[in-house]
């Protein structure tokens, strides 16, 4: 059933490609349709984005054999903010893995911040959130600089925890995935270490109804054959109505809206002799904005599924392109905390639902980010000037130095 879940990925989560389609579809006075308004470096990280969803999908498709669902959208919000911790060699793998150039987190954050203000608002009948959280090891602080960049570009929360208390910190953590996904991804982690800074969170929801509804009593059993030829059993939702429809040498895409048509559900389904990974790749070279359709009336059979998974993401990613940040040797986490060494684990939850009323899905992409214990917090700081030093007298709002002098007890 692969084949399907790769169209809902790419299609429920990869959302900013959508909005720049012309649909036709208003929802009505009350619900007009929206589109994104982006700058133009923004929007140039839009197509970008979509690059490395694209990759990123072709990744986990080939290193697994079961159903999948994943939110590329979800780990560039957190890739964004691991970024914004990151300089030098660590930072400049990052950008390359997201598919921009070396130098740019603050465009980066300005584009996140973009899309976190306004994806939510597009459509009245789509519930759409985004939330971002990163909790710490209470006694070993973030940089404040690096917390007024996490609240200004991703509103994130930022909340102390002891990690040494392991069942009140799994409370706090996975209570706040639960909270924000709507209940459903009530856990990512099993167990909270001391070891760590501190972890990142991002959690995407989203909810939304068919523009064209699927008739419950049309829903039948049918035969549905796998990639090896097994056949067996599903659900199958049914309906004639006229959708944007298109077919190559490789493919049949059928497009589903819902809501008002601010989002929709790209569905791509291999020809005779192709098969998933297929369709990846010439998605790959070409991206959505080169799938060609036009209106057709279209007998519309789609399974009614479910589909929930979790990776690990350490390997992909470094063979993507970003080892240093796993590599405590090598990675440069020093703007987010003097304490920060390297990241410990990159993972991604997921999880969607399809029938007959819409879709909803949800996604928790996490990080852990070891603590470097070597420089670990004073219980109290001295400061005895008792030999010569040196002082400086500046002007807040620029840095500027008005004096400076050398005190030496002369």
């Amino acid at each position: 059933m692969l084949k399907y879940f790769i169209s809902a990925a790419a299609a429920a989560m990869i959302m900013t490609a959508v909005s720049c389609d012309k649909t036709g579809l208003g929802g009505g006075d009350n619900n007009p349709r929206k589109n994104i308004d982006l700058t133009t470096k923004s929007a140039e990280f839009v197509d970008l984005g979509n690059n490395f969803a694209f990759e990123f999908i072709d990744r986990i498709s080939a290193s697994t054999e079961k159903d999948f669902i994943i939110s590329p959208l979800s780990m560039q919000f957190l890739l964004g903010m691991i970024l914004d911790g990151a300089q030098g060699q660590t930072a400049d793998e990052i950008c390359n893995v997201l598919g921009y150039g070396a130098g740019e987190a603050s465009e980066v954050n300005e584009y996140c911040l973009s899309m976190l203000k306004q994806l939510p608002n597009l459509d009245k009948k789509t519930k759409l959130m985004i939330a971002n959280a990163i909790f710490v090891d209470d006694g070993w602080p973030l940089k404040k600089a690096y917390k007024d960049d996490m609240d200004k570009y991703y509103k994130a929360t930022i909340d102390n925890l002891d990690f040494s208390n392991n069942a009140a910190s799994l409370k706090a953590i996975n209570g706040w995935c639960n909270k924000n996904t709507n209940g459903l991804i009530p856990k990512v982690l099993d167990e909270v270490s001391p070891d760590m800074l501190c972890y990142l969170l991002n959690a995407l929801y989203f909810k939304s109804q068919w523009s064209e509804k699927f008739q419950k009593s049309a829903t039948g059993e049918e035969t549905f054959t796998d990639e090896a030829g097994n056949k067996g059993k599903v659900q199958m939702m049914k309906q004639m109505g006229n959708f944007k429809y298109g077919s190559n040498d490789t493919y049949q895409m059928v497009r589903m809206f819902y809501g008002n048509g601010a989002f929709s559900m790209w569905v791509f389904l291999p020809n005779e002799g192709y098969k998933v990974e297929d369709v990846i790749k010439r998605l790959k070279k070409g991206g959505l904005e080169k799938v060609t359709y036009y209106h057709s009336e279209v007998d519309l059979w789609i399974p009614k599924f479910e589909t929930k998974f979790r990776i690990k993401l350490n390997d992909l990613l470094s063979e993507m392109g970003m080892p240093s940040a796993f590599d405590g040797s090598v990675a440069d986490f020093s703007p987010m905390s003097e304490y920060a060494l390297c990241l410990s684990f990159v993972q991604q939850d997921a999880i969607i639902k399809v029938d007959e009323e819409g879709t909803e899905a949800a996604a928790v992409s996490s990080a852990g980010m070891i603590k470097n214990t070597s420089l670990g917090p004073s219980e109290h700081e001295i400061f005895h000037a008792d030999h010569p030093f040196l002082y400086v007298i500046t002007e807040a709002s620029t840095g500027a130095v008005l004096f400076a002098g050398r005190y030496s007890g002369k």
